[in-house]
């Protein structure tokens, strides 16, 4: 068995950004090694401007009320907790490239590699989860 948990960040909006963050934080909190592989839209989760601007989902602009109402905290948060928790971030060198994105544009502590590195790693996770 397995004690690994494979996260690819696909996906650039606000809850999707919630969704990666809250099953990572909660693997790495069950000794889960855990690491996400941010490309294309996922890239903003990490981006240290982008991470602070993601958008709602059109017609969900209620749901802000409803977080702040649960203090769930904001994406600069689960991030630091998610890094505090031991997960692994791994940029996608690729996609940077095609962005015009340097290591710099991101928070620190992350990894850049490109898929070959993200399936190493995931080669024996289980779950591998897409968001």
């Amino acid at each position: 068995m397995t004690n690994k948990v494979a996260i690819i960040a696909a996906n650039g909006g606000l809850f999707d950004a919630y969704k990666v963050f809250n099953i990572a934080t909660a693997a790495a909190a069950s000794e889960k090694e855990v690491a996400i592989f941010f490309t294309f839209e996922g890239l903003n989760l990490i981006h240290k401007q982008g991470m602070n601007a993601l958008e709602m989902p059109a017609g969900k602009e209620h749901f802000a009320e409803g977080f702040a109402n649960a203090n769930v905290p904001a994406i600069p948060q689960l991030v630091e907790m998610a890094q505090d928790l031991g997960v692994k971030f791994i940029a996608c060198q690729m996609t940077m490239d095609v962005m015009g994105l340097t290591k710099t544009d991101f928070v620190d502590g992350i990894e850049v590699g490109g898929a070959v590195t993200f399936l190493d790693f995931a080669k024996d996770a289980a779950p591998t989860l897409t968001f």
